[in-house]
């Protein structure tokens, strides 16, 4: 579950950090973070504790999240269209990897008859499970940043919907936005919202047999 998930928050910065570039603003470029070296993008509590502490609270949702790459969103060439197409972009990214992810797994696990018993079956089973795991995760991600709730990506694309003056108001809600969606997942409140959007977009990727297969 690692190897997936520190790829899945490494495309989703870069992806941001592309993105960004595109519009006009080269911070993250600048600043070294498009690249897919994982250790220019990871971070102590987002991607190895907080998961670490989902997994052992028993927790049915387990993310994480790298280093937010530098954005200057005021360099963008069209401030509005930039801000969303950044903020859109990491889930974009990470959706898009969910359903290759998920093509792979299923090609892979229609196939295990003729590689199971075979001398590649330990390397085989690594790359099918590495490949459910990251249908999982990367699912999750783009389905959990998406909600509108600051500093998830969500709540920037909210924010450019929103008239100027109601924009600056939720802005100031920052501050106390991760903690407020940490008590939400210790409490699991967040649980049946995410899986109303997550379950279908799951089952998509995984397939039926693989939904058998990883969750029995």
């Amino acid at each position: 579950m690692l190897v997936p998930l520190v790829f899945a928050v490494t495309i989703h910065e870069v992806a941001h950090g592309y993105a960004a570039l595109r519009m006009g603003d080269d911070t993250a470029r600048l600043a070294g973070r498009l690249t897919l070296n994982p250790f220019k993008h990871l971070d102590w509590f987002g991607s190895l504790l907080l998961p670490a502490l989902l997994k052992f609270s028993g927790s049915p949702i387990i993310f994480g999240y790298a280093k937010p790459v530098p954005v200057n969103f005021h360099n963008f060439h069209d401030y509005r269209k930039g801000t969303l197409l950044v903020a859109s972009a990491g889930a974009a990214a990470n959706l898009t990897l969910a359903v290759m992810s998920g093509a792979g797994f299923q090609a892979l696990l229609k196939y295990g008859p003729i590689w199971y018993d075979s001398f590649i079956q330990p390397v085989g089973m690594d790359l099918l499970m590495m490949l459910g795991y990251s249908a999982i995760i990367n699912s999750v991600l783009a389905v959990f940043n998406l909600i509108p709730i600051p500093p998830l990506d969500g709540s920037r694309i909210l924010a450019m919907i929103l008239p100027a003056p109601l924009r600056k108001q939720f802005f100031r809600f920052e501050r106390l936005g991760m903690l407020f969606i940490i008590f939400l997942l210790f409490t699991n409140t967040l649980n049946r919202l995410i899986s109303y959007f997550l379950d279908p977009l799951i089952k998509f990727s995984l397939g039926k047999d693989g939904l058998a297969f990883i969750f029995g």
